[in-house]
């Protein structure tokens, strides 16, 4: 039996590249609810491995155009895409560790886990985003060793073992938050949330970072993989978001966005291919909002690009 919820195995299969949504997909606003599990239900029908979402907390105008993302709460959101899917696992990528009480996200991963049927995967980082520590009294500097000392109250909090719960006990007064789950929630960093990647190699299930050319990324690996070495350990997932920009051509050659690519289905088999020999083991796709219907991109990418990649 494993140690670790039917998320882990969902996405990180043995030898095979899994692939993933971040969601809303390609939504301009606030996403539309109806539509939204909609799309989990064809992606999971698909045979994508799992629905991913960001935590954004305030709505801070960022990028060239000095957009603001309006997102819903992840915990939500994620609950109600479980409700609407049943074999397809949910994800965070990232919640905001620095700016949230650990026991209050551990209440949240452990109630979603537990509505999910254990189909939940924990994804964290440290933000980036100066405006919004200021907002919550959160010291932006200290951010590194805040993350550090709320990951380890959080792990104790989620850990199916009492001894590890002790510190959730000392922390509370002798309370637990939830009764202990009955298997580990993987719990992933997003980013580096200014850690290095030692401690990463050590204290995470896997490590979630951005697209970069190929010849980059596989020095990224490269440094991940020397690091799980050092530590002595078992191999640990390598996870990649992309923008991907899917052409109708299916022949379009690819061209390199910001964080992702443009290309049509048979460059992207191709790449994935590569960059799954490379040590990548999930990618999560940020779809590019080009005109096309977000069922007939997942539809074409499920029917001719999936096949090649979990095999």
């Amino acid at each position: 039996m494993s140690e670790f919820n039917a998320a882990h195995a969902l996405v990180f299969p043995k030898q095979r590249l899994s692939l993933g949504l971040m969601t809303p997909a390609a939504a301009r606003g606030l996403a539309d609810p109806h539509a939204a599990r909609r799309i989990a239900r064809l992606a999971d029908d698909l045979g994508f491995a799992a629905l991913w979402t960001r935590d954004v907390p305030l709505m801070v105008p960022q990028g060239p155009d000095a957009t603001a993302s309006a997102l819903d709460d992840p915990f939500l959101w994620l609950g109600m895409l479980a409700a609407a899917t049943e074999r397809i696992a949910v994800g965070s990528a990232a919640i905001v560790l620095p700016l949230r009480q650990p026991l209050q996200v551990a209440k949240s991963a452990l109630s979603l886990d537990r509505i999910s049927n254990g189909r939940f995967v924990l994804g964290l980082g440290s933000g980036d985003r100066p405006e919004e520590f200021a907002a919550f009294g959160e010291d932006l500097e200290g951010r590194a060793a805040t993350f550090r000392e709320r990951w380890s109250l959080l792990r104790a909090a989620l850990s199916p073992d009492a001894d590890a719960r002790a510190a959730v006990r000392q922390a509370t007064g002798g309370f637990d938050v939830l009764p202990a789950p009955a298997a580990r929630i993987p719990m992933l960093v997003v980013g580096t949330a200014r850690q290095s990647l030692q401690w990463i190699a050590r204290e995470a299930e896997g490590w979630a970072t951005y697209h970069r050319e190929e010849t980059a990324q596989e020095g990224r690996i490269g440094l991940w993989q020397q690091a799980l070495v050092q530590r002595g350990g078992s191999a640990k997932p390598f996870v990649q978001s992309m923008q991907l920009d899917l052409q109708r051509d299916p022949s379009a050659p690819p061209q390199p966005l910001p964080l992702g690519l443009k290309v049509g289905r048979d460059g992207l088999r191709d790449y994935l291919q590569r960059v799954h020999a490379q040590g990548v083991a999930h990618v999560m796709f940020n779809l590019v909002d080009n005109g096309r219907a977000v069922d007939e991109v997942l539809r074409e990418i499920g029917e001719h690009v999936l096949p090649h990649t979990l095999r």
